[in-house]
Protein backbone atom coordinates (compact mmCIF):
# COMPACT_ATOMS: atom_id res chain seq x y z
CA UNK A 1 0.00 0.00 0.00
CA UNK A 2 1.52 3.33 0.96
CA UNK A 3 1.06 7.06 1.07
CA UNK A 4 2.67 10.27 -0.07
CA UNK A 5 5.45 9.97 2.55
CA UNK A 6 6.72 6.56 1.44
CA UNK A 7 10.22 6.92 -0.02
CA UNK A 8 10.96 6.23 -3.66
CA UNK A 9 13.25 3.18 -3.45
CA UNK A 10 15.52 1.98 -6.26
CA UNK A 11 14.31 -0.96 -8.34
CA UNK A 12 10.78 -0.69 -6.90
CA UNK A 13 7.48 -0.53 -8.78
CA UNK A 14 4.95 2.17 -7.92
CA UNK A 15 1.52 3.47 -8.74
CA UNK A 16 2.15 7.22 -8.94
CA UNK A 17 -0.75 9.66 -9.09
CA UNK A 18 -1.97 13.08 -8.07
CA UNK A 19 -4.94 15.42 -8.37
CA UNK A 20 -5.48 19.07 -9.12
CA UNK A 21 -5.74 21.44 -6.17
CA UNK A 22 -9.36 21.68 -5.08
CA UNK A 23 -11.67 21.57 -8.08
CA UNK A 24 -9.01 22.84 -10.47
CA UNK A 25 -8.19 21.03 -13.68
CA UNK A 26 -4.53 20.39 -14.47
CA UNK A 27 -5.14 19.97 -18.22
CA UNK A 28 -7.41 22.23 -20.28
CA UNK A 29 -6.23 21.63 -23.83
CA UNK A 30 -4.18 19.21 -25.90
CA UNK A 31 -1.13 21.43 -25.56
CA UNK A 32 -1.23 20.90 -21.79
CA UNK A 33 -1.30 17.11 -22.13
CA UNK A 34 1.59 17.10 -24.59
CA UNK A 35 3.69 19.52 -22.55
CA UNK A 36 3.15 17.44 -19.40
CA UNK A 37 4.43 14.33 -21.17
CA UNK A 38 7.36 16.26 -22.60
CA UNK A 39 8.38 17.31 -19.10
CA UNK A 40 7.83 13.77 -17.86
CA UNK A 41 10.23 12.52 -20.53
CA UNK A 42 12.75 15.16 -19.50
CA UNK A 43 12.65 14.57 -15.74
CA UNK A 44 11.29 11.09 -15.03
CA UNK A 45 12.24 8.85 -17.97
CA UNK A 46 15.95 9.02 -17.01
CA UNK A 47 15.20 7.64 -13.54
CA UNK A 48 12.25 5.27 -14.10
CA UNK A 49 10.85 2.65 -16.47
CA UNK A 50 7.26 3.50 -17.32
CA UNK A 51 4.74 0.73 -17.91
CA UNK A 52 1.74 2.90 -18.68
CA UNK A 53 -0.11 6.10 -17.81
CA UNK A 54 -3.37 7.97 -18.12
CA UNK A 55 -3.87 11.73 -18.00
CA UNK A 56 -7.31 12.97 -16.99
CA UNK A 57 -8.52 16.60 -16.85
CA UNK A 58 -7.97 16.87 -13.10
CA UNK A 59 -5.61 13.99 -12.22
CA UNK A 60 -3.07 11.55 -13.60
CA UNK A 61 -1.84 7.97 -13.09
CA UNK A 62 1.47 6.26 -13.87
CA UNK A 63 2.68 2.71 -13.33
CA UNK A 64 6.46 2.90 -13.16
CA UNK A 65 9.55 1.29 -11.68
CA UNK A 66 12.38 3.38 -10.27
CA UNK A 67 15.65 2.34 -11.88
CA UNK A 68 18.32 0.48 -9.88
CA UNK A 69 20.78 2.16 -7.53
CA UNK A 70 23.70 2.05 -9.97
CA UNK A 71 21.71 3.78 -12.69
CA UNK A 72 20.35 6.43 -10.31
CA UNK A 73 23.86 7.29 -9.16
CA UNK A 74 24.95 7.74 -12.77
CA UNK A 75 22.02 10.09 -13.39
CA UNK A 76 22.47 12.14 -10.23
CA UNK A 77 26.28 12.25 -10.19
CA UNK A 78 26.66 15.32 -12.46
CA UNK A 79 24.16 17.20 -10.28
CA UNK A 80 25.84 16.57 -6.92
CA UNK A 81 28.67 18.62 -5.50
CA UNK A 82 28.96 16.34 -2.47
CA UNK A 83 29.15 12.54 -3.12
CA UNK A 84 27.51 12.01 0.27
CA UNK A 85 24.31 13.02 -1.44
CA UNK A 86 24.14 9.47 -2.80
CA UNK A 87 23.15 8.38 0.70
CA UNK A 88 19.75 9.93 0.04
CA UNK A 89 18.79 8.49 -3.35
CA UNK A 90 15.12 8.37 -2.36
CA UNK A 91 15.24 12.06 -1.53
CA UNK A 92 16.90 12.89 -4.84
CA UNK A 93 14.25 10.85 -6.65
CA UNK A 94 11.42 12.61 -4.82
CA UNK A 95 13.01 15.96 -5.61
CA UNK A 96 13.11 15.03 -9.30
CA UNK A 97 9.37 14.32 -9.25
CA UNK A 98 8.85 17.65 -7.51
CA UNK A 99 10.95 19.47 -10.09
CA UNK A 100 8.94 17.83 -12.87
CA UNK A 101 5.58 18.93 -11.47
CA UNK A 102 6.86 22.39 -10.59
CA UNK A 103 8.12 22.90 -14.15
CA UNK A 104 4.74 21.93 -15.55
CA UNK A 105 2.77 24.00 -13.02
CA UNK A 106 4.86 27.10 -13.73
CA UNK A 107 4.13 26.87 -17.47
CA UNK A 108 0.44 26.07 -16.85
CA UNK A 109 -0.01 29.03 -14.50
CA UNK A 110 1.66 31.37 -16.98
CA UNK A 111 -0.51 30.10 -19.84
CA UNK A 112 -3.76 30.67 -17.93
CA UNK A 113 -2.67 33.69 -15.89
CA UNK A 114 -3.09 31.62 -12.76
CA UNK A 115 -1.45 31.75 -9.32
CA UNK A 116 -0.99 29.26 -6.52
CA UNK A 117 -0.44 25.54 -6.18
CA UNK A 118 -1.70 23.46 -9.09
CA UNK A 119 -1.42 20.02 -7.47
CA UNK A 120 -2.50 18.61 -4.14
CA UNK A 121 0.60 18.59 -1.93
CA UNK A 122 3.38 16.22 -3.04
CA UNK A 123 3.14 13.37 -5.52
CA UNK A 124 1.23 10.36 -4.23
CA UNK A 125 2.63 6.85 -4.60
CA UNK A 126 1.85 3.25 -3.64
CA UNK A 127 4.23 0.32 -3.85
CA UNK A 128 3.11 -2.43 -6.22
CA UNK A 129 4.34 -5.59 -4.52
CA UNK A 130 1.96 -8.26 -5.78
CA UNK A 131 1.65 -9.70 -9.28
CA UNK A 132 -2.15 -9.55 -9.22
CA UNK A 133 -1.96 -5.92 -8.13
CA UNK A 134 0.19 -5.05 -11.15
CA UNK A 135 -2.25 -6.70 -13.58
CA UNK A 136 -5.25 -4.92 -12.08
CA UNK A 137 -3.36 -1.62 -11.91
CA UNK A 138 -2.55 -1.58 -15.63
CA UNK A 139 -6.20 -2.31 -16.41
CA UNK A 140 -7.43 0.24 -13.87
CA UNK A 141 -5.26 3.02 -15.29
CA UNK A 142 -6.41 2.40 -18.85
CA UNK A 143 -10.06 2.13 -17.76
CA UNK A 144 -9.99 5.41 -15.83
CA UNK A 145 -11.59 7.60 -18.57
CA UNK A 146 -14.51 5.15 -18.79
CA UNK A 147 -14.82 5.01 -15.00
CA UNK A 148 -15.12 8.80 -14.86
CA UNK A 149 -17.57 8.99 -17.75
CA UNK A 150 -15.43 10.77 -20.35
CA UNK A 151 -15.72 7.97 -22.93
CA UNK A 152 -17.62 4.72 -23.30
CA UNK A 153 -14.69 2.81 -24.76
CA UNK A 154 -11.21 3.17 -23.26
CA UNK A 155 -9.58 3.24 -26.70
CA UNK A 156 -11.43 6.50 -27.41
CA UNK A 157 -9.40 8.37 -24.79
CA UNK A 158 -6.24 9.56 -26.54
CA UNK A 159 -4.27 10.67 -23.45
CA UNK A 160 -3.52 7.14 -22.30
CA UNK A 161 -0.74 4.62 -22.73
CA UNK A 162 -3.26 2.05 -23.98
CA UNK A 163 -2.72 3.08 -27.60
CA UNK A 164 0.96 2.20 -27.44
CA UNK A 165 0.05 -1.43 -26.80
CA UNK A 166 -2.28 -1.84 -29.76
CA UNK A 167 0.03 -0.20 -32.32
CA UNK A 168 3.59 -0.59 -33.53
CA UNK A 169 4.53 3.07 -33.21
CA UNK A 170 7.70 3.88 -31.28
CA UNK A 171 7.11 4.35 -27.56
CA UNK A 172 9.10 4.90 -24.38
CA UNK A 173 6.72 2.66 -22.46
CA UNK A 174 7.80 -0.86 -21.50
CA UNK A 175 5.52 -2.24 -24.19
CA UNK A 176 7.07 -5.65 -24.72
CA UNK A 177 7.25 -6.51 -21.02
CA UNK A 178 3.61 -5.46 -20.46
CA UNK A 179 2.31 -7.40 -23.46
CA UNK A 180 4.31 -10.45 -22.40
CA UNK A 181 2.86 -10.10 -18.89
CA UNK A 182 -0.67 -10.32 -20.31
CA UNK A 183 0.23 -13.19 -22.64
CA UNK A 184 0.53 -11.19 -25.87
CA UNK A 185 -1.35 -8.39 -27.61
CA UNK A 186 -4.52 -10.39 -28.27
CA UNK A 187 -4.86 -11.40 -24.62
CA UNK A 188 -4.01 -7.86 -23.55
CA UNK A 189 -6.89 -6.51 -25.64
CA UNK A 190 -9.30 -9.21 -24.43
CA UNK A 191 -8.42 -8.50 -20.79
CA UNK A 192 -9.16 -4.80 -21.31
CA UNK A 193 -12.67 -5.56 -22.51
CA UNK A 194 -13.54 -6.41 -18.92
CA UNK A 195 -14.50 -3.93 -16.27
CA UNK A 196 -11.92 -3.53 -13.48
CA UNK A 197 -12.32 -6.00 -10.64
CA UNK A 198 -11.00 -3.52 -8.10
CA UNK A 199 -11.47 0.17 -7.37
CA UNK A 200 -8.27 1.45 -5.81
CA UNK A 201 -8.63 3.56 -2.69
CA UNK A 202 -6.61 6.65 -3.54
CA UNK A 203 -5.55 9.23 -0.98
CA UNK A 204 -6.25 12.45 -2.84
Amino acid sequence: MGNKRDPFLPDTLYHVYNHGNGNDNIFQCDENFYYFLMKYNQYIVPIADTFTYCLMPNHYHFALRIKDEKHLKEVFMPKLKDPKGFENLSGLTSQTFGNFLNAYAKAYNKMFNRRGSLFLDSVKRKVVNEESYFTKLIHYIHFNPVHHGFVRDLKDWKHSGYHAFISKKATQLERESVLEWFGGQDDFIKFHRREPTIDFELEF
